[in-house]
This record gives C-alpha cells, sequence and structure tokens, in this order.
C-alpha cells in the first residue's frame, strides 16, 4: 500500500515540478479523438518541442496546489491532457489552437504562462503570436530598416553628385 501511495507522491511531485518549469502550460480535453487523430496531435506537439501527457485530476490538483496554481482546480474536469513547453511559449498554444480549429474535439480547457494561470482568451491571443524565428525575424528586420535607407540615400546623394559632375 505504501509503495503505491510512495508512486503517486512522486508523480504528484513530477507534475508540480513540470508546472513551475515550464514556460507555458496547456491544459485541454480530448475527448472526442479517435486514436490517429491524437497520434497526429502528439506528432505535432513533439516537433514543437512540447511534452504531452495524460495525467489523473486529483494528481494534477494536487500538484497545482504545491505548484501554487490553485486555479486551475476549476478546469480539472473530465478527461485533460497538458502540454509543457520549457523553451517556446508560444509553441503549445499555437499548435492545440490550431489543431482544435481543424477538430472540434479538442478543446482548450485552461493554462499556465510564465506562472500565471490563464484564461482561454489569453491562450488563445498567446497562439496568434508569431513563435520565436518568427519574432527575431521581426526584430531583424526593424533592427536593419535605418541601416537600409542610409545606404539608398548614400547611395542617391553620391548619384546626384556624379550627375552633377558629368
Amino acid at each position: 500500500m505504501s509503495k503505491v501511495i510512495e508512486q503517486k507522491k512522486q508523480v504528484v511531485s513530477e507534475i508540480a515540478e513540470k508546472l513551475r518549469d515550464s514556460q507555458s502550460t496547456i491544459l485541454v480535453d480530448y475527448r472526442g479523438l479517435d486514436v490517429a487523430e491524437v497520434t497526429e496531435l502528439r506528432s505535432q506537439l513533439r516537433e514543437a518541442g512540447v511534452e504531452f501527457k495524460v495525467y489523473k485530476n486529483t494528481m494534477t490538483r494536487r500538484a497545482a496546489e504545491e505548484a501554487e496554481l490553485t486555479d486551475l482546480n476549476d478546469v480539472l474536469v473530465g478527461p485533460t491532457a497538458i502540454a509543457f513547453s520549457k523553451d517556446d511559449v508560444v509553441a503549445p498554444a499555437k499548435v492545440l489552437n490550431n489543431f482544435a480549429k481543424e477538430h472540434e474535439a479538442l478543446e482548450i480547457k485552461g493554462g499556465v504562462v510564465e506562472g500565471s494561470v490563464a484564461s482561454l482568451e489569453q491562450i488563445k491571443e498567446l497562439a496568434d503570436l508569431p513563435n520565436y524565428e518568427g519574432m527575431l525575424s521581426m526584430l531583424l528586420s526593424v533592427l536593419q530598416a535605418p541601416v537600409r535607407n542610409f545606404a539608398y540615400a548614400t547611395k542617391a546623394v553620391a548619384e546626384q553628385k556624379e550627375e552633377q559632375g558629368a
């Protein structure tokens, strides 16, 4: 009996650690998805570097209390799968939101973003943001614009002086 309790305590502390260490955590209801669809979802999440697991709600509730995220208890009803991302805040929200658009059976229930419980609306807003590479690309283009404009202006001045000299 005590062996089982020890195993459960270990699982609870594992979930709590993942909740604390993850950049973002998204909880979903996966009822109605068949095996092929769940396999496809797991594959998409794995490609994005997201861990996707199913835990018992009672263990997840205890882990949420341990991680001081008791507001999650409201969404821990019915079958719940959890997507954890340690590296990218946007990845799980983006993958799950896109998958939910194609498969109505998948329902996003809630989540945690950078240590704070997030509402469904916040998660959907997060899903609309570009990923890390997209944001980096935007930043680089913003940083390059003044240099590019200066180069064009310098070239125009040089051409104008060349015309005047000729």
